[in-house]
């Protein structure tokens, strides 16, 4: 089995998701923030979910404060943050950090498999990682790369045949 299937995380429901649940899917990566200059993406990103998610494409959205305190918010005010201003519905993780000795592991072994310009460490809120079918990691994508920028990589992931 693929290390990316091994991880786990908590919805921001306070759910176990099980990574191995997306066997087989192409899934999409993100650290979000509701107070972020990027934060804008999240409709994007929902215009994603909305066109590709019958074709097996998973958005998961991890909240971070880690980048100028710009995700203060609990769980409800991130909920309400999402779906009141961007409409989001695809999975929001519960808050973690990406970055230090407390950085959540799924984003441990996406900085390992993708390290970034110059460093591992993630910079700033909305830094992407796309994830195969196979579980492998494919591309990681910058905070000023807009979703719609990366839809054709994400095509062509979910056209393999792996």
């Amino acid at each position: 089995m693929n290390d990316f299937y091994k991880l786990s995380a908590t919805s921001l429901q306070g759910q176990p998701i099980e990574f191995n649940n997306f066997e087989g899917k192409v899934v999409l990566v993100v650290n979000t923030a509701s107070q972020c200059g990027f934060t804008p993406q999240y409709a994007g990103l929902q215009t994603l979910h909305e066109k590709y998610h019958q074709q097996g494409l998973v958005i998961i959205g991890f909240p971070c404060n880690q980048f100028g305190k710009q995700e203060p918010g609990d769980a409800t005010q991130i909920k309400q943050g999402c779906l009141i201003n961007y409409g989001v519905d695809f999975q929001i993780m519960s808050k973690v950090d990406v970055n230090g000795k407390h950085a959540h592991p799924v984003f441990r072994h996406l900085k390992s498999v993708l390290p970034g310009f110059l460093t591992r460490k993630i910079k700033w809120n909305f830094t992407k990682f796309l994830i195969g079918k196979d579980g492998n990691a494919i591309k990681r994508f910058a905070p000023f790369t807009k979703p719609q920028q990366i839809e054709s990589t994400i095509v062509k992931a979910l056209q393999n045949k792996s």
